[in-house]
């Protein structure tokens, strides 16, 4: 999503340029994700110069609580040379009302950019269309970007590229399928979700995948894992479904990753979560603490794969 805005800089002027907001994956092009991985994986072996966000602030809005969103975002602003500030609902007046729009104006002209982190997408769009200044979704209920970067980065560690891999979704057809089958779409790698009825991704998203690449949602766990190098999951209630836990864990039984499902994937095949996971529910702790797990990788990333695209929209490339 990009905008022409002007923006007014004291004692330089009116300047022309172009904002650029991180919504969803197809905000970069096939060519920007891979520019950003490979900044990603520059950054994580310290080889890109200086300090590329020096001076600058984000500005982290939240809603929804967090670990490795929070984390990730402020010390990798801080390793940029930049600064963050945390902004729950309790700090600011969205919790008392004020409009989006007001917000995305008034935050504009105080800081570089926008992370926001909520519950309802159509509040990123608000922010996003308001700001005069890059806005990054941090996660909502329909999907979840930068998660799916930094898991991107782990299939290209593991793999060396992400061409002609097969993913495997088990599980909720929540924010992180939605964004797995956005970044389906964009790159083009086949994609199988197994998850139960009445559970699936949003239709919209699924549609608009399947006329870019291959993918297929089924009920059955195995077809979906057989032969796949990647094996994905998520927790079967997701924060603001508390109430559904009981109804979530009847419809989701079974759909738990184990010893023997991973058995049917590719022998080189790798295991990702997101976090925070529920042993014995989604994964089981045989696969989650096994070789075959990258999750605490996959966590890393987030740092170095949000620190990539910080560079990308809010700073120069080196």
């Amino acid at each position: 999503m990009a905008a022409t805005v002007i923006l007014t800089y004291k004692g330089r002027g009116r300047i022309k340029m172009k904002k650029r907001d991180y919504l969803e994956v197809g905000d970069l092009s096939t060519t920007g994700v891979e520019r950003v991985l490979d900044i990603a994986t520059r950054l994580k072996a310290d080889d890109y110069p200086g300090a590329p966000l020096e001076g600058q602030t984000l500005g982290m809005i939240f809603t929804k609580s967090s670990t490795r969103t929070r984390v990730s975002f402020e010390v990798g602003m801080h390793q940029l040379g930049g600064h963050a500030v945390f902004l729950s609902s309790r700090d600011i007046q969205l919790g008392r009302g004020e409009p989006i729009k007001d917000t995305a104006r008034v935050l504009s002209r105080y800081v570089h950019g926008i992370m926001i982190r909520t519950f309802d997408h159509e509040d990123v769009r608000q922010l996003a269309t308001f700001a005069s200044i890059p806005v990054i979704n941090g996660l909502t209920d329909m999907l979840h970007p930068c998660q799916v970067l930094s898991d991107l980065m782990t299939v290209q560690e593991n793999f060396g590229t992400l061409e002609g891999r097969v993913v495997a979704w088990v599980g909720d057809g929540n924010n992180m399928a939605n964004s797995w089958l956005n970044a389906a779409a964009l790159l083009g790698f086949e994609l199988r979700l197994a998850c139960p009825e009445g559970y699936e991704p949003n239709r919209e998203i699924f549609e608009r995948a399947t006329r870019a690449t291959a993918v297929t949602i089924t009920e059955d766990l195995e077809e979906a894992v057989r032969g796949a190098h990647v094996v994905n999951t998520d927790v079967w209630a997701s924060m603001g479904q508390e109430a559904e836990v009981d109804a979530r864990e009847l419809a989701f039984k079974g759909y738990t990753v184990d010893a023997e499902l991973m058995s049917l994937a590719a022998d080189d095949a790798i295991f990702l979560h997101c976090l925070p996971a529920h042993r014995g529910e989604e994964v089981t702790e045989e696969v989650i603490e096994g070789p075959q797990s990258r999750v605490f990788d996959q966590a890393e990333n987030r740092l170095h794969a949000q620190k990539a695209l910080l560079v990308e929209l809010m700073g120069g490339r080196g």
